[in-house]
C-alpha cells in the first residue's frame, strides 16, 4: 500500500508518501480500506518530536487517528462487523490505504452520514462531548467554552447545549460574528480583558485553548466549580482551591461517536471542512494547519 511514513522527527517535509507493508488483521482487528482521514494537531506534534515522551514515533513509522472507510477483511473473533460496512474511529497509522483497527474501537457510519465527511469526526467531536461532560455541567447552568469556534469547542457547545446548560461562546473579538452558528446563547471576546472582567460568575469553563487567558478566567469560576481543559490547568489554579482543575484526555467511546455524529448528520452540529487533499499533500496539509484556522483538513488516498 501507499503510506506517508516517517523516517525521522523533523517538520512537515519528514512526511514521505511511499510505499509501506500492508497491515494484516489479528484477533479483534478489523482491516479498513481508508477513504478519508483528517489532520488534527496531535498529527503534526507528534511528527516534529514534541510527543516523543509519551507518544513517540518507532522509525519507519506512520502517523494519523481519525478514519473513515470500508472494512475489507475481519479478523478472527471479530462480531458485529462484516466486509463491506462503511466505518470510522479513532485509531492509529491512519495516513495509509490501508489500517488496522480493533474492532472495540469501531464504530458504523450512521446512513446518510457522507463516508468522506465522516472522517473529519471521531477526535474532535469525542474530545469536545468528552470535555464538556468533564465539567459536570447540569441544565439551567451557565458554561464558558473557551475556542468555540473550533472543531473541538463546536462539540463542547452542542453538548452543553444538549443538557439544557447555559453556553458563553468564548472566542476571539475577530472570531465573533463567524461563531454566531456554533448555537452559543451568549459570547465573549476572550482578548478583551474588560469582557472578561464583566463575566458573571460561572458554573463551569470547558477550555480547548488554554493559555494566560485561562488564568483570568479562572478567577470567574464559582467555588465549588469545575475548570476543565484538553490542554493544561492554569498556571494559577493553586491560587483557587474551592474550583475543581481537570484535564481532559480523549478516549474513544462507541456511543459517544455515534451520537455527536447522528447531531452531524441531522444539521444540529456543523464541523467546517476547509480542505480535502491527496494522502500524497500530507506536507502541505500538514503546514497550512499549523498556521491554524477552523475548518478541518481532509486527506484522501
Amino acid at each position: 500500500m501507499k503510506a506517508i511514513v516517517v523516517n525521522q522527527y523533523g517538520g512537515p517535509e519528514v512526511l514521505n508518501f511511499e510505499e509501506y507493508p500492508d497491515p494484516a488483521p489479528g484477533p479483534g482487528e478489523v482491516q479498513v480500506r481508508v477513504a478519508a482521514t483528517s489532520v488534527n494537531p496531535i498529527d503534526y506534534k507528534r511528527r516534529a518530536g514534541l510527543t516523543k515522551d509519551w507518544y513517540p514515533l518507532k522509525f519507519p513509522g506512520l502517523i494519523g487517528i481519525d478514519i473513515s472507510g470500508t472494512a475489507v477483511k475481519i479478523g478472527t473473533g471479530v462480531e458485529g462487523f462484516s466486509v463491506g460496512d462503511q466505518v470510522f474511529a479513532m485509531a492509529d497509522n491512519t495516513y495509509a490505504e490501508l489500517c488496522v483497527v480493533k474492532a472495540a474501537v469501531l464504530a458504523k457510519i450512521p446512513k446518510g452520514l457522507d463516508l468522506i465527511q465522516a472522517a473529519a469526526l471521531p477526535l474532535v467531536t469525542t474530545t469536545g462531548n468528552q470535555l464538556l461532560l468533564a465539567t459536570e455541567i447540569k441544565a439551567g447552568q451557565t458554561v464558558l467554552v473557551v475556542g468555540a469556534a473550533g472543531n473541538v469547542g463546536r462539540s463542547a457547545v452542542f453538548t452543553a447545549k444538549a443538557r439544557g446548560a447555559i453556553v458563553i461562546a468564548g472566542v476571539l473579538q475577530r472570531q465573533i460574528d463567524g461563531a454566531k452558528t456554533v448555537g452559543a446563547d451568549q459570547f465573549v471576546a476572550t482578548d478583551d480583558d474588560t469582557a472578561i472582567a464583566n463575566l458573571p460568575p460561572l458554573d463551569a469553563v470547558a477550555d480547548a485553548v488554554g493559555g494566560r487567558t485561562a488564568e483570568k478566567l479562572i478567577a470567574k469560576v464559582k467555588p465549588g466549580g469545575i475548570y476543565a481543559t484538553v490542554v493544561a490547568a492554569p498556571q494559577n489554579a493553586a491560587e483557587y482551591p474551592s474550583v475543581k482543575a481537570v484535564f481532559v484526555f480523549s478516549k474513544f467511546e462507541r456511543e459517544t461517536l455515534k451520537f455527536m455524529a447522528e447531531a452531524v448528520r441531522g444539521g444540529k452540529l456543523v464541523i467546517p471542512i476547509s480542505l480535502k487533499l491527496p494522502l500524497s499533500e500530507a506536507a502541505k496539509a500538514q503546514a497550512i494547519a499549523e498556521k491554524g484556522g477552523v475548518g478541518k483538513i481532509l486527506l484522501v488516498p
